[in-house]
């Protein structure tokens, strides 16, 4: 490809100087506002009770997307935005994972605010560029790309019809493209999808990094939500960030020897247990896999079952064998933890770039179960294969994963047609009809532009337009849809975790792992034995790990890696060696000393806007924190039979319940009594220890108590409560 035909064929519609400023202790106090329906570039200062409230990165976005939208803005009107911003601490090289950045918008699936974490240079670069938020708004009229130029102070909108989509070819060619010189790779940061964004409502963004070792451009996703979906929606095909002079006190921060305190100490304990605890950087996430399925928690043919016996076929030791590992496997400077693993020289064998040999970030353990055990598949190189192409397409591949195994679920129960699917032969296992599926779905093609607009839509389309089932098919379209507000669940068994079944459906934006992973200390460990113990345990994880997301770190480093002596402490799934060093760091790099208290204020502020944003969207309310009940119980009889000894142990022993003489259909029916009820308790409980009514909705008083009783806000609630 010409590269230089390709630059040459760009035309300038906006050209923006800036001055460059200074960051001062983690912040620039500057938005950055760029509007692509009518190519103007603009700044915002940053209210200084806005940085006091709502902190950076998803707090900023949620309220910068919030104040631009009104009850009126949908996914893809021309003024719903994208907000992408990186936090206070993020940047820092000091500590490993400090380099995430935040991607919110109006999701094309749930219709209400999405928030997705995302590695890569770009958010730290945008920062140390001038700027601790994007918001982009608008549509263009033709293909665009926004170059931000970190150095020189200047913002460009320009014209992009030549580039190819697809994520993988795209970043390679804009990182040349800005590119001086061979040396400048690493100094750039390119944000794009693919031709899957386009085609189906999965879309997620690509945030790149330059590998100097491997010579090659890296990808990591916000993958959640249809971001990407509303990205191409905007007709931008990619944003880039050029800034050349990192150094170790470029945030300058409050305090750096605070910062390399806590790092050397954090760095020691990698150092030293991750061999013993879990090979992170050997194997990445892959480590998860037959853990869960030995503690019955990896989802098996769409959610059905909790382990198989294949589940060594694509686990760890698989996939070390497969990693090419080198000291660039950190997302961003200083990550010792090193979990982004790379498969070198794989070579395709579908799509359009069969034959082909490329390099795949991953798979991850989401990726391995959601596109692997979830569909019943157990070839590593399989899921290799879906994990690249997903990657360059745009696709979520955990929305792949679980859309796919509901497809297939419904599949084999006759509820889904050969004549509906094209001749797909959609079976749990089929890799060959779920990598055409894929294809289809990233190009709007055949069956795949059915199962590309996600769970949700499949399921109504089913009982609605497709119709005719009987009352028993019907129940089972419902029961197995995997879904929560439109999102599909992310991979982890919660049958037998009450706990986690609100930490998957008690949520701001749906189904998603990254609020609260309740399982082992509810499940195995039986630390919440009441309802009032679970809610505490789900008004404080969901708090304290949303803290992440307002500051710019990973949760990796905070619990997969534990202190030798963590197992001794008085708590120890809070890991408070690891939150004292996040309570330093921030103190280190704002100068703001906070307790943990403090901490999850900060978090609570935040995570009520949210849910009040969700609101004034038209959701939010109990009935939308409802999960499938194949999330909270076993919903065939084939379900029940396969453990049919642990469920007739808890009808009789827990329940006291007398099952003589009863049909597992009969048992199972009240089973579901019995675990519906008990849900519904959690969430009377939950909503109690939150500050809401048991409508879900936030009170005024505790709005007020966390200082946010702002009139918008006051305006949506009120008359709900």
């Amino acid at each position: 490809m010409d590269i230089k035909k390709m630059k040459d064929a760009h035309k300038n519609l906006c050209a923006y100087n800036y001055e460059l400023g200074k960051i001062d202790k983690g912040y620039t106090d500057r938005i950055l506002h760029v509007d692509v329906s009518d190519n103007q570039v603009s700044e915002i200062q940053v209210d200084p009770e806005v940085k006091d409230k709502f902190v950076g990165g998803r707090g900023y976005g949620m309220y910068y997307l919030f104040q631009g939208t009104d009850k009126n803005t949908k996914w893809n009107t021309e003024d719903n935005e994208i907000v992408i911003s990186a936090g206070p601490i993020a940047g820092i090289t000091q500590y490993p994972g400090a380099g995430k950045s935040y991607v919110v918008t109006i999701s094309p699936l749930t219709h209400a605010p999405i928030d997705s974490n995302v590695g890569g240079y770009f958010g730290p670069y945008l920062k140390f560029a001038g700027f601790d938020a994007l918001k982009l708004k608008g549509k263009a009229s033709e293909d665009v790309v926004v170059f931000i130029d970190g150095n020189k102070g200047t913002v460009s909108i320009d014209t992009a019809p030549k580039e190819p989509l697809d994520s993988h070819i795209l970043a390679e060619i804009l990182t040349d493209m800005y590119a001086l010189e061979e040396r400048d790779k690493e100094f750039i940061s390119v944000v794009s999808t693919g031709t899957g964004a386009e085609n189906s409502k999965w879309g997620m963004l690509n945030f790149s990094f330059y590998d100097p070792r491997r010579g090659k451009v890296r990808l990591k996703q916000a993958g959640r939500g249809g971001i990407g979906t509303v990205f191409r929606d905007k007709r931008i095909k990619a944003l880039i960030v050029k800034y050349e002079g990192l150094k170790g006190d470029t945030n300058n921060p409050h305090d750096l020897g605070i910062l390399q305190d806590a790092g050397v100490k954090v760095h020691r304990e990698i150092n030293q247990f991750d061999d013993v605890q879990n090979q992170m950087r050997k194997g990445g996430t892959s480590y998860l896999t037959e853990i869960m399925s030995e503690f019955d928690l990896l989802p098996v043919n769409n959610f059905k079952y909790g382990g198989h016996e294949d589940a060594h076929k694509i686990g760890q030791e698989v996939y070390k064998g497969k990693f090419e590992l080198s000291d660039c496997d950190g997302c961003w400077f200083g990550c010792t933890l090193a979990c982004a693993k790379v498969v070198e020289g794989f070579e395709l064998t579908t799509g359009p770039y069969k034959g082909q040999k490329v390099i795949v970030d991953g798979p991850e353990y989401e990726t391995i179960a959601g596109v692997g055990s979830c569909c019943g598949i157990f070839d590593p190189d399989y899921i290799i294969e879906n994990n690249f192409y997903c990657d360059t397409y745009g696709i979520d591949t955990i929305s792949f994963g679980t859309g796919t195994a509901y497809v297939m679920d419904m599949y084999e129960e006759g509820i889904i047609t050969k004549e509906m699917t094209g001749g797909l032969e959609l079976t749990f296992g089929n890799t060959d009809a779920a990598m055409e599926l894929l294809h289809q779905v990233a190009h709007g093609e055949g069956f795949g532009k059915i199962a590309g607009l996600g769970v949700r839509y499949v399921k109504n389309w089913l009982l609605n337009e497709v119709g005719g089932y009987d009352e028993e098919q019907r129940q089972l379209i419902v029961d197995a849809a995997m879904e929560c507000k439109g999102l599909e669940y992310s991979l982890y068994m919660s049958k037998e975790s009450i706990a986690q079944q609100g930490g998957y459906n008690l949520t701001n934006k749906g189904a998603q792992h990254d609020e609260a992973w309740l399982i082992f200390d509810d499940m195995i460990h039986k630390l919440w034995p009441t309802f009032e113990d679970k809610a505490e345990a789900l008004y404080f994880f969901p708090l304290f790990r949303t803290w992440f997301s307002l500051v710019g770190l990973c949760k990796l480093p905070w619990n997969d890696i534990k202190p030798e002596d963590n197992a001794e402490t008085e708590q120890p799934s809070l890991i408070i060696e690891h939150i004292n060093n996040y309570l330093e760091l921030f103190y280190g790099v704002t100068g703001k000393k906070i307790d943990l208290d403090q901490m999850i204020e900060q978090s609570a502020r935040v995570y009520n806007l949210q849910r009040i944003f969700n609101f004034r969207c038209g959701f939010g309310s109990r009935e939308h924190d409802q999960p499938p009940y194949r999330a909270i119980g076993p919903a065939t009889v084939e379900e029940y039979e396969s453990r049919v000894e642990r469920y007739d142990n808890q009808l009789t022993d827990e329940h006291g319940k007398d099952i003589e003489g009863l049909s597992t259909k009969e048992k199972l029916e009240m089973m579901r009594e019995i675990r519906e009820s008990n849900y519904q308790k959690l969430c009377d409980a939950v909503y109690e220890r939150r500050g809401w009514n048991n409508n879900a909705v936030p009170k005024i008083e505790t709005l007020e108590k966390l200082g946010i009783a702002y009139p918008e806000l006051i305006e949506v609630v009120k008359p709900l409560l």
